[in-house]
């Protein structure tokens, strides 16, 4: 594999998983068409969604869970896909902060 050559979108997803992997992540879940999954780490209750396209409002509503998504809507090489793949990791991060200092904020008034 070339770091610099376009791959397949069911191969960039496939990579995408495995590098999230290396992050934690888990696939637990994998929709239909097998454009979208679902992955998350064994400590935490919050999703992280890889796709090849943006969520709906329906989607959204319906999976209150994923709190970031990575979509990747086109052939990428696999230097860009680490890239995406960093910054979805990050985005996460500040996600499952935000949640949890809205919690602690909750819980804190009178």
């Amino acid at each position: 594999m070339t770091a610099d050559r376009p791959l397949s979108p069911l191969k960039v997803l496939d990579l995408a998983a495995r590098m999230l992997e290396a992050h934690g992540f888990a696939i637990v879940a994998r929709n239909e068409r097998g454009d979208s999954l679902y992955l998350r780490r064994p400590d935490c209750a919050w999703h992280l969604r890889v796709s090849n396209h943006a969520r709906t409002a329906k989607q959204r509503a319906r999976r209150s869970d994923v709190l970031a998504s990575l979509v990747i809507d086109g052939p990428r090489s696999p230097d860009q896909i680490g890239k995406l793949v960093r910054d979805a990791v990050r985005n996460f991060e500040a996600a499952r902060a935000r949640v949890a200092d809205q919690a602690s904020a909750a819980g804190s008034r009178k």
